[in-house]
């Protein structure tokens, strides 16, 4: 196993890029209208980690430099994934976001629908005044993906008909798609060779795999990630372990189960004995498996690629995806 760096020392080695991407964020977003600058202003002061920029620009410095177009990519990422989360919140009616009041909590739905409008109209008007086609048609694909994988989810849940390829098919348009347009956008801003860009993709796919599984075992409290919390059992999500867990159970415990889920998801004492099924019923093990598997298929594909600072990079947010806590 390759040892794995703090996200805060992987940042390091492209911290400088990250400060002028941050700067030219901040610039790409302005706007002259007062409410939607003053939106602006706290959506940027509250992003996260800035994982999907270093995807872009470790991707880029795979066979490349990074180069103007790598920023405008990062930033076209940016805007998407920003714009996704906003009207996310809408959907979900969620409040919070990363402990902060969501958009749409602060200035209601019409605002915040508006406002994740106006972000992807500004990462349309970025790669198209730049003849910036390529990144746009990456960017694209990831959109659609994400908008089929959201209602993909919603339609199945209703119903809890869920199984395996069901389940992969969503996280894979749904999370996956981001991480792999990332990877493919970098190294479309480098280097102009259309089958490494899709194999960058495909690794960019794997990773985003890999990292919603560990999503998913958040749930249950699994590998040192804290308390079992059940959020997706209440929200009536059905995720890995769950669906292993179902499909390996006697009839009677799979009805039984499946009803808590249905009927009892707001009950803690409901939920807490869905979790312990899943945990006997070996889903967490096989939930793990499946992670480190995506996570060494992702590793296999980068291994194609000369070693250099951005196959470096890519290895240790690799294995951070799999290794974080939170």
């Amino acid at each position: 196993m390759t040892s794995v760096s703090s996200f805060n020392d992987i940042q390091k080695t492209i911290a400088p890029q990250l400060q002028l991407f941050e700067a030219k964020f901040k610039d790409a977003v302005r706007s002259k209208v007062p409410l939607l600058d003053r939106v602006m202003h706290y959506v940027v002061q509250r992003k996260g980690k800035q994982m999907r920029p270093m995807f872009v620009f470790f991707s880029a410095k795979l066979q490349g430099q990074i180069t103007d177009a790598t920023y405008r990519g990062a930033a076209l990422i940016e805007l998407l994934h920003t714009a996704t989360l906003i009207h996310d919140d809408v959907v979900d009616d969620a409040n919070e976001r990363r402990g902060f009041f969501s958009v749409n909590a602060l200035w209601k739905n019409k605002v915040a629908v508006l406002v994740g409008d106006y972000l992807l109209s500004k990462g349309l008007l970025l790669a198209i005044d730049n003849a910036d086609f390529t990144l746009l048609q990456v960017v694209s694909k990831a959109v659609k993906d994400m908008s089929e994988g959201e209602l993909l989810q919603m339609e199945r849940s209703r119903s809890l008909n869920l199984n395996e390829t069901v389940y992969f098919d969503i996280i894979t348009k749904k999370t996956a798609s981001l991480i792999a347009s990332a990877c493919a956008v970098g190294f479309a801003s480098s280097t102009n060779d259309a089958n490494l860009q899709q194999i960058a993709w495909n690794i960019g796919e794997k990773i985003g795999i890999a990292f919603q599984i560990r999503d998913d075992l958040f749930d249950f409290g699994a590998e040192d990630a804290g308390k079992p919390k059940g959020i997706d059992i209440k929200e009536k999500k059905l995720t890995l372990p769950v669906i292993y867990a179902l499909n390996n159970a006697s009839a009677s415990d799979k009805r039984q189960m499946i009803y808590l889920i249905k009927n009892q998801h707001h009950n803690k004492q409901k939920v807490a004995e869905v979790i312990n099924f899943v945990w006997n019923s070996g889903g967490i093990e096989y939930a793990q498996e499946a992670m480190h598997k995506y996570r060494k298929e992702a590793l296999e594909l980068l291994a194609q690629f000369p070693m250099s600072e951005g196959r470096a990079g890519l290895e240790q947010l690799i294995w951070f995806t799999i290794e974080r806590k939170k």
